[in-house]
């Protein structure tokens, strides 16, 4: 019995040596470094692919490690740097069995002087546009910031948290990688040599067309966020399920905040709800709905809303 039992565990070892994963991933394509100020600068890249799954990506800066990310990123800030300094980054993909893909193409980028004596911001974006383009991109223009030195960088953030930079001298930007028929809040903001940044521009809700045979969206629609001495008012559209849309849930930087439901038969066209902040005035919050089904299913997500506390 002792001599089979250890047979049969010799067996298993040989097999799971053979499913060992030495493949591996392929270099990331598309880098981009852009200074986003006198001592930060903003590296992007595509989606490496990988037999398994990316597990994380590793930053070089003239091949020294300065950092790493999750597989889920695709970007990252590198900081604190020198002013008026060029530097050069190369981007590493790994998976979970710790295989490096060969390094990406290097990338120049070289940081604007110091300005220590600025503690202006610019001005904010304006006329923030977009178009859809399928159901992974958009395309965003916006009209040029003002600044008493110059922008270096403009931001690109979806539901409060950045997704892109680009210099300063631009005015678009291609964001990708989204999911079709989702509904995106984008703002832009400005930032000078001396990191200051610019209030958001107003925002630009922009929807991922749907797949073949998905069905139309089920997102809340219009929705607008006003904060009042010690509240925010909402006021948004449900949306059409053929059924009256009595439950909606709300969400509060990204964590459910409560459930609202209406016991009796829920008003027609816009309906409105108020709740009770406690926090300091410049309190930001990040504000978006999403309504309860006929068929008990949670339904996809409104645009989303900062507003500020007063």
């Amino acid at each position: 019995m002792f001599v089979s039992a250890l047979s049969f565990v010799l067996v298993l070892t040989g097999c799971a040596g053979g499913d060992e994963d030495t493949e591996p991933p392929s270099a990331p394509t598309g880098v981009t470094a852009q200074a986003g100020s006198a001592t930060s600068v903003h590296v992007m890249w595509e989606r490496a692919t990988d037999d398994r799954s990316v597990a994380g990506y590793e930053v070089f800066q003239k091949g020294r490690k300065v950092r790493t990310v999750e597989g889920g990123r695709t970007m990252v800030d590198i900081e604190p740097l020198a002013p008026s300094t060029a530097y050069s980054f190369t981007v590493r993909a790994r998976d979970a069995a710790g295989n490096l893909s060969a390094p990406s193409a290097a990338v120049p980028v070289t940081t604007p002087p110091a300005t220590p004596d600025d503690d202006t911001p610019p001005t904010r974006p304006t006329a923030l546009r977009g178009t859809v383009e399928g159901g992974r991109a958009v395309t965003l223009t916006w009209r040029r910031a003002t600044d008493a030195v110059g922008v270096t960088a403009y931001d690109i953030y979806q539901a409060d948290s950045r997704v892109h930079s680009v210099p300063g001298t631009a005015t678009g930007a291609r964001v990708t990688n989204l999911r079709p028929g989702t509904v995106y809040t984008f703002t832009v903001r400005a930032r000078d040599a001396a990191d200051n940044l610019s209030p958001d521009s107003p925002p630009v809700d922009l929807t991922t067309a749907s797949d073949p045979g998905s069905g139309p969206s089920t997102a809340p629609t219009g929705l607008k966020a006003t904060a009042r001495k010690g509240s925010v008012v909402l006021a948004w559209t449900p949306p059409d399920t053929g059924a009256p849309v009595r439950e909606h849930q709300l969400f509060l930087n990204g964590t459910l905040a409560t459930t609202i439901v209406w016991g009796a038969q829920p008003p027609p066209g816009e309906v409105g709800y108020t709740f009770t902040v406690t926090d300091k005035p410049g309190t930001r919050y990040s504000v978006k709905l999403r309504a309860r089904l006929p068929d008990g299913t949670w339904g996809d997500f409104s645009a989303q809303r900062t507003v500020v506390v007063v």
